[in-house]
């Protein structure tokens, strides 16, 4: 699934409140950042679709899928091999823009077990590059469940931190408070000018699901019933703009 990157005066217009008397959740004003708790931690969720908590320097991430073109490749089916480069330059900007002491990576970080073997000399080397002088810590995933060792950084199933699991795949009852992916989650906005779909968090107050970070991964719309057993008492979106973040209310959001 392609997401077209749109205005933020459009998903602006999309995402305003409705105003029929009753008290209604607000799209604030667009932002890059938005605070978010999960249990009594905070976060800052940002517009480029990772998780930033400043006391600790944590930057976290979800479902970077490397190497998923040259995977399809292997199975017949061609798509432009740039994937990783790009995915790579997102997240080299983010990090040296942010400087973390540690990252996270929620999983299916490669496409499959045998992505890491296959990347290009130069993508390796900014691979490297990004992991330098901080810590690693690769959550396994349900593509990518059996990382190489020769890989740097430390891998491991889930890890807990700051009263929190951070995991691949969200658990239907968590001992703790969770911060997940896998589910790539997405949001279809409507307004008056009519509808755009873009990546977007979705979560509750002990339960926080990052999008997909990839360039070549789509997304899982937050209104399909996969995630109704995750947040039976609701759940809040943030969802990204070109260049912003916007909360959006439940009553804007639609199938598809």
């Amino acid at each position: 699934m392609m997401f077209i990157p749109v205005s933020e005066d459009a998903l602006g217009a999309l995402s305003t409140p409705e105003t029929n008397g009753a008290p209604q959740p607000t799209a604030a004003e667009p932002r890059r950042s938005v605070e978010v708790f999960v249990g009594e931690t905070p976060f800052s969720a940002l517009s480029s679709g990772c998780l930033w908590q400043e006391d600790e320097r944590l930057l976290v991430v979800a479902d970077l899928h490397l190497e998923k073109a040259s995977s399809f490749a292997r199975r017949g089916q061609l798509l432009p091999p740039y994937d990783t480069a790009a995915t790579l330059a997102a997240l080299s900007a983010l990090v040296f823009s942010l400087d973390p002491a540690t990252v996270i990576a929620l999983g299916d970080s490669f496409h499959d077990n045998g992505g890491a073997g296959r990347l290009e000399r130069y993508d390796r080397e900014a691979l490297r590059a990004v992991q330098r002088g901080r810590d690693w810590i690769w959550i396994a995933g349900n593509h990518d469940d059996d990382l190489p060792p020769e890989l740097d950084g430390s891998r491991v199933d889930s890890v807990s931190m700051l009263g929190v699991t951070f995991r691949h795949e969200p658990s239907l009852d968590p001992d703790e408070p969770e911060i997940a992916g896998h589910l790539h989650p997405a949001a279809r906005v409507y307004g008056s000018r009519g509808s755009v779909r873009r990546k977007c968090f979705v979560g509750d107050p002990i339960r926080l699901i990052l999008p997909a970070f990839g360039a070549l991964t789509g997304g899982l719309n937050v209104m399909t019933p996969v995630f109704a057993p995750l947040f039976p008492a609701g759940f809040t979106t943030y969802v990204l703009g070109a260049d912003a973040i916007y909360p959006v209310p439940r009553s804007r959001l639609g199938g598809r």
